[in-house]
């Protein structure tokens, strides 16, 4: 693509998924961030990142001796990173901090620009300790050093900028920054807002409430959030208490969600707010190059026997499994994987919710189901769930397995490996599934919902399985007996007889997977489409 006639992007994340041992990530979020910028430099086109480096990541999470996940952090140090020899400074508690500005494309991305607090000037160098920390001020510093520090560090680094990205509300405070400027330079407030407004664009995630970042407006004014702006400000540009979200579609020209079926979500969701930007529909994608084996894509291309292929994948995923946990699966069963961030409406143990059916399978071993996935440190709730899949493992020893410490490389092993992808999440909660669209261009046939991503993709049983016909219910009790008769039903009435009675149409439905999903869930698209219907037209 040629630059000169596209608009330069700074994209803005608090986290990024470029590499296993590179903790700058916590999940999905930073998995497309990652993706992202490594899709920008495939087809050329101006983005940069903007970052936070992070001294001990998210959290390493393990399983104690009593099946109980417990949280580990250790301080990381990479040789790859760039010292720009470029510091920025905010104020945070009315106490000026230094932020320290690093680069990296090690990982074949445009450039990432990482601030970095844990320097000898600054006496608070927790800030950029632990991603997402561990209370209200600690994130709010962090959403300082982004979002403020950012723009201050694109300033200093000479970089101009035509279109400002934040992924998510956590960079927020940069267009708060960018009002700021435009004020110090004769603007009223209401025209540095509009004229910000045309250069910042929003997307947002998460489709529950309780999901969206809320601060008390005192908060805010303590730690120096205001930058500048009055209370009375905050409150027209994000609420009280101050929601992040509700910021993102205020002070944004035009929002995206992350899948068709996420806009209509997001739309019901915040229309009660009033100045909202526009909430447009951008499906997530995938860096293929990251996700998808070469081997496999070859044989399809090729038009190769995708089944000996993927055999090989299995076994290498079995060996991983062995290794990590020292369980032998077989290589002729069903192998089930499912992994994602522990949460109630993800439903992760849908599977097990009426034994008498699903228990002679697990027990002879024809279905064998993988399980990965962290809790929040602070989730009490996401912990439990993880222990139940645990207390699973050691019910069912031979057949279901949980994997600890849930990482890019386990997520690669899965999604290359597993025969079928689960996911059962209560519709419309799961805003995309990006997992989905790494196992289905690997030829592994998602079994799911009809959420996230999936209705774009799925043709039920021809490219993967539909589990049930879409219902939408608050009675969650209603739509979990719903959702978990529709799961036996295709699991094991389509899946299992298929994958045990004929092959060759398995082999046709992996072919089909590839064909159906390769091009159209790849970054390419999802960038191009970001520069037709949110970055061009900037002013």
């Amino acid at each position: 693509m040629n630059e000169k006639r596209l608009p330069s992007v700074a994209y803005f994340s608090m986290e990024f998924g470029l590499h296993s041992d590179f903790k700058m990530y916590a999940g999905g979020l930073g998995i497309l961030a990652g993706d992202y910028i490594k899709g920008a430099r495939d087809i050329d086109v101006p983005i940069v990142g903007i970052g936070l480096k992070w001294k001990q990541g998210y959290t390493d999470q393990f399983i104690n001796d009593q099946g109980q996940p417990y949280d580990s952090y250790h301080n990381y140090t990479y040789d790859f990173l760039e010292d720009t020899g470029v510091k920025v400074t905010v104020e945070i508690r009315k106490i000026p901090i230094q932020c320290k500005v690093w680069k990296t494309e090690h990982f074949g991305n445009n450039p990432l620009y990482l601030l970095d607090t844990d320097i000898p000037e600054n006496g608070d160098t927790w800030i950029t300790g632990q991603l997402y920390g561990w209370f209200g001020e600690e994130r709010v510093a962090q959403e300082i050093v982004l979002g403020i520090g950012g723009i201050r560090a694109l300033r200093a680094l000479n970089i101009p900028i035509d279109v400002y990205h934040f992924n998510e509300g956590h960079a927020i405070l940069a267009a708060v920054e960018l009002i700021n400027e435009k004020q110090h330079n004769g603007l009223p407030f209401q025209e540095a807002w509009e004229k910000t407004r045309q250069e910042v664009v929003f997307t947002t995630h998460t489709p529950i409430v309780e999901g969206n970042e809320t601060h008390p407006l005192d908060r805010l004014d303590y730690m120096g959030a205001f930058n500048g702006l009055t209370r009375e400000q905050m409150i027209l540009i994000g609420n009280d208490p101050f929601n992040m979200t509700v910021a993102g579609l205020r002070l944004s020209r035009k929002s995206n969600a992350v899948a068709q079926l996420h806009a209509v979500t997001a739309n019901k969701m915040w229309e009660h707010v009033q100045g909202r930007s526009e909430i447009i529909g951008i499906t997530n994608a995938i860096h293929t190059q990251t996700w998808v084996d070469p081997r496999i894509l070859s044989a399809f291309e090729q038009n190769g026997d995708l089944w000996v292929v993927h055999q090989q994948l299995k076994s290498e995923l079995i060996q991983f499994i062995a290794e990590r946990t020292g369980i032998h699966l077989e290589q002729n069963n069903l192998l089930i994987g499912f992994s994602r961030r522990a949460a109630p409406y993800k439903r992760s143990d849908l599977i097990f919710s009426k034994p008498e059916k699903i228990e002679p399978y697990l027990q002879s071993g024809k279905i064998q189901i993988v399980f990965s996935g962290k809790a929040h440190p602070l989730d009490d709730v996401g912990k439990k769930i993880v222990s139940n899949l645990v207390d699973m493992m050691n019910r069912y020893p031979k057949s279901v397995v949980f994997l600890e410490n849930y990482d890019m490389e386990i997520g690669a092993k899965l999604t290359r490996g597993a025969d079928i992808w689960l996911n059962n999440p209560r519709r419309p909660l799961e805003a995309s599934g990006t997992s989905g669209m790494k196992a289905a261009m690997n030829g592994v046939l998602n079994c799911s919902i009809l959420d996230g991503w999936w209705p774009e993709a799925c043709l039920d049983g021809e490219n993967g399985w539909a589990i049930g016909d879409g219902l939408e219910t608050t009675d969650f009790d209603y739509l979990d007996e719903h959702d978990s008769n529709a799961l036996y039903d295709v699991l094991l009435n389509k899946v299992y007889p298929t994958y045990y009675d004929n092959q060759p149409r398995w082999k046709e439905m992996m072919h089909k997977s590839i064909e159906t999903t390769y091009a159209a869930f790849a970054m390419p698209r999802m960038i191009l489409e970001y520069y037709d219907k949110l970055y061009n037209g900037s002013k």
